[in-house]
């Protein structure tokens, strides 16, 4: 697997080895020790998610300020622009985001350690993402970011509106937002 640091250099975006033939392909999208021998990140994931989303929905930006998750996302159907905000108040990056496509087609996982709101645009006409989490899901420090925070000034790829849950319109922002020290 070969790494390469975003600007905000703690996200972390990894290309695995892929095998291919005339059968298929295959790849290992997770190895405990692999990752951590290649990241230096020592972590234990408890939790896998997989999300369903038609083009142009836009899923946070979100992240728990009780038991904050770090994450390890990868689309495994269609594509996505995949987004981490900074949103630690002593972080040099804070306010700062990157922003990565991820597809089923190139493969790519994204890290994401906790301290950061995650979202992204399903970009295909559907888009499958699963994700590994350092934490449990925590409904009640659930906490959303406006997606469209002026002050963030996200990139997002859009060529229409999104569409939203009614949570994300509800996401506050950053600035009105709980955030980490």
């Amino acid at each position: 697997m070969s790494i390469v640091h975003t600007k905000i250099t703690e996200v972390i975006q990894l290309e695995p080895q892929v095998f291919t033939d005339d059968r298929g392909f295959f790849f290992e999208a997770y190895n405990h020790h692999k990752f951590a021998q290649e990241t230096g990140i020592f972590t234990n994931f408890v939790q896998d998610n997989h999300s369903y989303s038609k083009q142009n929905v836009l899923r946070g930006l979100h992240y728990q300020i009780q038991q904050p998750q770090g994450k390890l996302i990868r689309a495994v159907v269609g594509t996505i622009f995949d987004v981490a905000v900074d949103i630690r108040k002593s972080s040099a990056t804070f306010g700062k985001w990157v922003g990565s496509e991820l597809s089923a087609e190139n493969k790519r996982l994204l890290w994401i350690p906790p301290g950061f709101a995650h979202g992204f645009l399903a970009l295909s006409e559907i888009a499958e993402v699963v994700y590994k989490t350092t934490d449990y899901y925590a409904p009640q420090s659930d906490r959303t970011i406006l997606w469209n925070d002026p002050d963030l000034a996200i990139d997002w790829p859009l060529s229409v509106p999104p569409i939203l849950s009614a949570k994300d319109q509800a996401g506050k922002p950053l600035r009105a937002a709980e955030i980490f020290d």
